[in-house]
């Protein structure tokens, strides 16, 4: 018996390579998605009363293949020859192969693979682009954060479908800041009502496009790579408090962000952490929120200038504004207005993982912070920085000290038991 599972190609039976087409037409068993199988012409199978069937998933594809070998090592009459595993696009992009191929593997059952040509071919090909710089992510039946996915340097291609449309990942973008960004839109590649659109992530967020449909959008602009502790200077400021460049280092590093977490910061004033926890967490986003409207404005403008687009702001109080937000997997909190104690409380009933950071420049807020982060049943550590800057005095330098600021990090300890 011969097993292949082929990519069709974008659709049509034009966009099909020979060697597949060859598979298909000596099928006596055609299996995949009804909608591949009812795209195969009667009369293209060899056999026209090849029997077709529809299976989507990796384990039920298996089962079929492992019932029709038992049925032709019985010697059944007629025993099947030829099985074709129909997929989409390229058998190797994106393509339900990845999870059979193991299955049989496991199952000690040989099957050749077929490559087809993919969407992310034709896209290119109608733009007359080369791809091979293109960063390639999957927004079919999955979650996909496309301001991260832009904010990596290279032009973005989508592989659209279910959940997420071209439409709905513009939406992401234009809340994003980000509705100026050029986007290409390829709906039902190959077929003869094939369409490109091109606009702006604005102009094309409340489109309808059709369920085949791919996606190409250009790089956000973006400073590029920024060591931690960017210089106080760089941001821009008006009378609204801002963590200075070396208190923020600091934090930072007790924070522990990783590239995926989701972050809060709580008072972010003119944004200067909040811009770093962006950069340190580029695939994640950042929840902001600050009472001072002027605050929330220098963010926005901070925001634009860093090309940090992974940051929703917000202007209002902690702990009221917070309940909105998305359980926090790192929490910095800068500013509470009185309300440290309540702040806590609504970090941890959302994540009682969660770590936080809190910063204090005075003796209340620092016995105030460890006392409920202890009741809390919290891990703390407590950190004292004293910094000094140089001054030019004539010919000379003196050192000018600043106000000495306490970090305290706290965190619960894992309480899971490990057998050696």
């Amino acid at each position: 018996m011969s097993i292949k599972l082929a990519g069709t190609g974008c659709g049509s039976l034009g966009s099909m390579t020979t060697e597949v087409k060859a598979a298909i037409e000596q099928a006596d068993i055609l299996i995949g998605a009804k909608r591949l199988l009812e795209s195969i012409p009667e009369e293209m199978t060899a056999a026209t009363s090849a029997r077709r069937i529809p299976a989507i998933y990796a384990e039920e594809i298996l089962g079929i293949i492992k019932e029709e070998l038992q049925a032709d090592g019985n010697g059944c009459d007629g025993p099947v020859r030829n099985i074709c595993v129909l997929y989409s696009g390229d058998s190797g992009f994106y393509s339900g192969t990845r999870s059979l191929v193991p299955l049989l593997e496991r199952a000690g059952i040989e099957a050749d693979v077929l490559p087809g040509i993919s969407s992310i071919q034709m896209l290119s090909a109608r733009l007359k682009r080369p791809w091979q710089d293109w960063r390639l992510v999957s927004a079919h039946g999955t979650d996909c954060n496309a301001i991260a996915e832009v904010s990596k340097g290279k032009p973005t291609f989508f592989l659209t479908g279910g959940k997420l449309g071209p439409a709905d990942l513009c939406g992401q973008l234009l809340k994003a800041g980000l509705g100026d960004l050029s986007v290409t839109v390829g709906e039902r590649l190959s077929y003869d009502d094939e369409t490109i659109v091109s606009g702006t992530a604005a102009e094309l967020a409340d489109a309808d496009f059709a369920p085949l449909s791919v996606m190409l959008a250009e790089p956000a602009p973006s400073l590029g790579d920024l060591t931690p502790g960017i210089p106080d200077d760089a941001f821009l400021r008006g009378n609204v408090p801002m963590t200075k460049r070396e208190v923020r280092a600091s934090i930072l590093s007790h924070m522990e962000i990783k590239r995926d977490d989701i972050l809060w910061d709580v008072g972010s004033g003119t944004g200067s952490v909040t811009i770093e926890m962006a950069m340190k967490a580029p695939e994640g986003m950042v929840y902001a929120i600050e009472r001072n409207g002027e605050g929330v404005e220098l963010l926005e403008a901070n925001l634009q200038k860093f090309g940090t687009w992974n940051i929703v702001s917000a202007c209002g109080s902690a702990p009221e504004g917070l309940l909105e937000f998305p359980a926090p997997d790192k929490v910095f909190i800068g500013g509470s207005s009185g309300n440290l104690k309540e702040i806590i409380d609504v970090v941890l009933d959302k994540n009682p993982a969660a770590r936080i950071c809190i910063t204090a420049i005075v003796l209340e807020t620092l016995s105030e912070a460890v006392a409920h982060m202890s009741a809390c049943g919290l891990d703390t550590e407590i950190v004292q920085i004293a910094v000094s800057k140089s001054k030019p005095a004539g010919t000379r330098h003196m050192m000018l000290a600043e106000n000495p600021i306490f970090i305290i990090t706290g965190q619960r300890r894992e309480t899971g038991e490990h057998n050696d």
